[in-house]
């Protein structure tokens, strides 16, 4: 079904409002609906049970952003659903999970490994995009306290995701030469 009702260049928020379709809000919540459609891509080709389930968790939250991100915070939209701080400590609980299964970090690590593990970087890349996104939107307009340190912990939590990843496949991470 279509509407036309974007054919102008405009598309509406939760509750009142329509806005431009570059606007900063619609290039964040944007970049939330790729890196979520990228995850999705990585969840159909892992065939690891706890990450897929992980990951499918972390998709419902991207919705939720993206949602969060759509709703005009000036408005007295009602009902929407939002990023809490609960959602932030949940992200550090699965990441502290990780990081007691792997060795500490010291140097940097070059992206790669397994292909499940090079395609959570990739997510994880995605990911510090979508933050600066939302770091633009909120130095113009008022958005959710909670939605970049969400983005924050998330890329963390992704790039832990990718060492362990590796780590199932038994593959060893390769350190940065400079």
């Amino acid at each position: 079904m279509y509407t036309r009702r974007g054919d102008k260049g405009e598309t509406s928020l939760y509750g009142p409002g329509r806005v431009h379709k570059d606007s900063l809000r619609v290039e964040a919540y944007g970049t939330v609906d790729e890196l979520n459609s990228y995850i999705g891509v990585v969840v159909s080709s892992c065939k690891v049970s706890p990450i897929r389930n992980q990951l499918k968790r972390i998709q419902a939250l991207l919705l939720v952003a993206g949602a969060d991100l759509a709703t005009d915070s000036r408005g007295k939209t009602t009902g929407v659903p939002r990023i809490t701080r609960e959602n932030v400590k949940l992200l550090e609980q699965m990441t502290d999970q990780l990081l007691a299964k792997l060795p500490t970090l010291t140097r940097f690590v070059l992206p790669g490994g397994s292909a499940l593990s090079a395609r959570l970087h990739f997510a994880r890349a995605v990911c510090r995009r979508a933050e600066r996104r939302v770091v633009a939107l909120a130095r113009s307009e008022e958005i959710n306290g909670d939605l970049i340190p969400f983005f924050n912990r998330l890329s963390t939590y992704l790039f832990d995701l990718a060492r362990y990843a590796n780590s199932v496949d038994g593959r060893k991470e390769e350190i940065w030469e400079p």
